[in-house]
Formats: C-alpha cells, structure tokens, sequence
C-alpha cells in the first residue's frame, strides 16, 4: 500500500475515451499544481511517513493529499496485530478528509523508506483513490525527495467508479419500465 499519487497531465487515450464525468485535457491542465504545492506535498508525505505505526512490517507509509479547498491532507500507515486491521496511509489521508466534508482533491503524494525504486500504492488504495479523483495525479517518492509524477488512469485502467454503477442503475430503470 505505498506510491504517491499526483495529478498527471498526460492521458494515454483521447479525451474522447474517458466517460463525461472526467476533466477534459484543458481542464487538467488549468488544474497544473504549482511547484509549492508540488514542494508542500513532497514534504509533507515525507514527514508524515516519519509517525506511521509498523511494528510488524517495517514498512513505513506517508501520504498527503491536496484537496480542491486548497488545504493538505495527510496520512500514514497504521498497522495492526490481525493484519486484516491494517489500513495503508492513501487511505488514512482520504477518510481524514472527507471526515472534514472535503471529497474532491487536485492531487496526491506518496512516500515509503525503499531508496531504489518508486512504490506505487496497491489496488485496495487505488480504487479508493479512484473514487474520489479518477484524473488526480499521483507523485511517487523516494526518501531523497526526488519523484515520478503518474495519472490514476494509468495506475487503474478501467477502473469501477460509481459512473459504472449510474449507468447500471439507469439501464435497469429504463428496462423495468
């Protein structure tokens, strides 16, 4: 449960590809983050990760998350004995937010202690990430700072959103009536 995750500009499909809930490309790009905001979340990811709790693991999580009202979110990992109790720093990040009424985000960030290579975040994170920002970038962290900027569309292709289940539900409508 590790990466970081921040808005990513470029799409690998034509616009025309994504469903109409989607930000169009010149959205995204009004959307750019500025290098501050770039900077705060960088930081803030790598200190936050400094207070996640894995004693069984070791494996250190931190992630943080700008919402759309322009304040930061952050979260880390907090593991537990039962393991099936753990639950990964995207996710701590999100539920603080949206227990603050904020669920829409610009971009997040993710960090972990591996010095070799980028973590990304697994899929329980991704679909929850998906969720509440389909187009968010994703920042991925190294411990130096140095990052790997990704789009949730290339790190969840044909991802289940509730625009699946709204087509659902008005497919079953329109054949019961």
């Amino acid at each position: 449960a590790v990466g970081l995750v921040i808005l990513s500009l470029c799409w690998n499909k034509p616009e025309a590809d994504y469903p109409q809930s989607y930000l169009s490309q010149s959205q995204l790009r009004r959307m750019a983050l500025s290098k501050e905001q770039r900077d705060s979340l960088i930081e803030l990811c790598c200190s936050v990760k400094e207070r996640a709790y894995a004693p069984y693991s070791n494996f250190r999580v931190g992630c943080a998350l700008l919402g759309e009202d322009g304040k930061y979110y952050s979260g880390c990992n907090v593991e537990n004995a039962s393991y099936g109790g753990t639950v990964c720093a995207e996710r701590v990040a999100i539920f603080k937010a949206v227990t603050e009424g904020v669920t829409k985000f610009t971009a997040i960030a993710i960090t972990c202690d591996m010095e070799d290579s980028f973590v990304y975040p697994c899929g329980l994170c991704r679909q929850v990430i998906v969720e509440f920002a389909p187009d968010i970038p994703v920042l991925l962290v190294k411990p130096d700072k140095t990052y790997k900027e990704e789009s949730m569309a290339a790190l969840l292709p044909g991802a289940f959103t509730p625009i699946v289940l709204q087509t659902y539900n008005n497919e079953s409508a329109e054949k019961k009536a």
